[in-house]
């Protein structure tokens, strides 16, 4: 799909390869033109899958028009995702910088985000043109089916790379659904809550009433002649100096060690004022619109493969005002968590018997705890927990290095894995997830730093970047899985026609659906978890539990 500035495209199929199977074609309604091949296709018994630029750029305007497709290749995704592999992580990934690539062309930067480009606005806005003409300010056929070919040609030479460009494309259909569709939001329960959270709403600036309160006490805790703004850490820290408890930072765990009357005081400002500036009646009217929450997702926007959102903040939802989150009369909110991803991730990873039979089991913690003895404060469970946590995340002070001793004997194929992967990234390697999604490499001053005798600053970037490997090739996979299950979970529900996947956040998912496909909906969450076990790691018998409940609000759902 090549799309113009003025509603029309061009489309022209393609072999599997990428090579033209048929001549281009003009079509003046390009939505329409999509929507025409998608009846046609899906009838046959399969569904095109749409070579495109970018998802984020090109499938709102067809889900405005009340288009949707089955499937689709997202080349710069893909691009992103090949480049990363080569070790070129953060070059330009559009159509226009991978042509000038091939064409060994000076590479063009990227343009700016959709939300960005004022003139995308009239993308599919309905004119007619001759089909001899160019497609004013439109994208250029020749150069996508150029840049996909040789994208096909470059995940064909790599094991399992076509699962993950799939499960990328696939990840971006879901996004913009998302964004399309929206939360369920209750604006009056959302007011409700800051109203009894904060006081009544306040104008001009001010701060809200239970705030305004909080600061006077604050002062008022530091003496009668002292005036402490709590917005000002640098205020904070000295009055606290006058008083004779010096701190360095006004951070919670740093507060929490003195013996003050202002410390309970701060703690309980800091955690509304974070409620009103990150979640509060301006978020409210900037970001809720009929009802629905519709934040902008971006995949792929953290290293690992893990989403972020472009505002909105839709992946730290509070939990206070998860009761705002309200299905419509007669649906409800079928709520799934993956239980403990990340563990069973390395247990089917590794390879390791003995690790994968214990991750076997519903409570992975529990299983692994017979390798353990209750003791001290810590019971078997918290110990196999945190001895876990700590191969996989870095950790080695305190108790950690007792129990991760016991790890390493008891499962020495699960911890040898992530060992590794962080020996990999302390020597500048680059280490990838299970269908070969790339860490970025090592940053110039990095390289600098460790290539000189070792001191302090070199042994620590050293372990930090090891840190960062150790952990990357499992978050990395645990992500790779996620966007099986939810590319696999939206053909489901697609079949089923109402249901809609409304929230994703690395591994929780939120559909909304008619009351009574609740049920049915949560068995496809499950089936579909099942479906992410075997598409990634085959016949392991290490289960992947998705505990899904049936609720009406998002508050009971924890």
């Amino acid at each position: 799909m090549a799309a113009g500035a003025d509603g029309g495209g061009r489309l022209r199929p393609l072999a599997e390869d990428g090579t033209p199977a048929g001549p281009a074609e003009t079509v003046p309604d390009l939505a329409a033109a999509v929507a025409a091949r998608e009846r046609a296709e899906r009838g046959d018994g399969g569904a095109p899958r749409w070579v495109w630029p970018a998802t984020a750029r090109l499938y709102p305007r067809l889900l405005a028009a009340g288009v949707r497709v089955e499937r689709c290749h997202d080349l710069e995704l893909v691009e992103s995702l090949l480049s990363g592999h080569a070790g070129r992580y953060g070059e330009p990934r559009s159509v226009a910088a991978a042509w000038a690539r091939l064409r060994g062309e000076p590479v063009p930067e990227d343009a700016p985000p959709p939300g960005e480009q004022g003139p995308q606005a009239s993308l599919f806005d309905t004119a007619s043109f001759s089909a001899e003409e160019p497609l004013p300010g439109g994208d250029d056929l020749e150069q996508i089916v150029a840049v996909h070919a040789e994208q096909q040609r470059r995940v064909a030479g790599l094991d399992g790379f076509a699962l993950l460009a799939a499960a990328e494309s696939a990840g971006s259909l879901v996004a913009a659904e998302m964004g399309h569709d929206g939360l369920p939001w209750s604006r009056e329960r959302h007011d409700a809550l800051l109203t009894d959270l904060l006081g009544p709403r306040p104008s001009g600036g001010l701060r809200p009433r239970r705030l305004q309160e909080l600061a006077d006490r604050i002062s008022a805790a530091f003496g009668p002649r002292v005036h402490v703004n709590p917005d000002s850490p640098v205020q904070i820290v000295k009055a606290f100096a006058a008083a004779g408890q010096p701190i360095t930072s006004t951070r919670a765990h740093v507060l929490k060690r003195l013996d003050h009357p202002a410390v309970p005081l701060l703690l309980e400002y800091k955690e509304l004022s974070r409620l009103h500036t990150a979640h509060g009646w301006t978020w409210l009217d900037t970001w809720v619109r009929d009802g629905r929450f519709r934040p902008e997702y971006v995949v792929g926007g953290v290293v690992s493969g893990r989403w972020a959102t472009n505002g909105g903040g839709a992946l730290q939802i509070p939990r206070v005002l998860r009761q705002a989150v309200v299905a419509d009369p007669g649906w409800s909110l079928v709520v799934a968590d993956a239980a403990q991803l990340e563990p069973r991730v390395l247990a089917a990873l590794a390879g390791d018997r003995a690790f994968a039979d214990a991750a076997a089991h519903g409570d992975l913690y529990a299983a692994l705890s017979h390798a353990f003895t209750d003791g001290g404060e810590l019971t078997a469970r918290d110990k196999a927990k945190l001895a876990l946590l700590s191969a996989m995340y870095g950790g080695g002070t305190g108790d950690a290095v007792q129990f991760l001793a016991v790890l390493k004997n008891r499962f020495p194929d699960a911890f040898g894995y992530v060992e590794a992967a962080a020996r990999a990234g302390e020597r500048g390697h680059l280490v990838r997830s299970l269908l070969g999604r790339t860490c970025p490499p090592p940053s110039a001053d990095w390289r600098a730093l460790t290539s000189t005798d070792e001191d302090d600053r070199s042994a620590s970037a050293l372990r930090s970047r090891g840190r960062f490997t150790r952990n990357f090739v499992v978050q990395a996979t645990a992500a790779d899985w996620a966007l099986a299950l939810l590319g696999t979970l939206r053909l489901r529900l697609a079949r089923m026609g109402a249901p809609r996947l409304v929230f994703f956040q690395h591994d929780e998912v939120i559909v909304h659906a008619p009351a009574e496909l609740a049920a049915e909906v949560a068995d496809a969450v499950r089936a579909s978890a099942q479906d992410a076990r075997r598409l990634l790691f085959g016949d392991t018998p290490v289960v992947f539990p998705m505990e899904a409940v049936v609720v009406d609000s998002y508050a009971d759902a924890k």
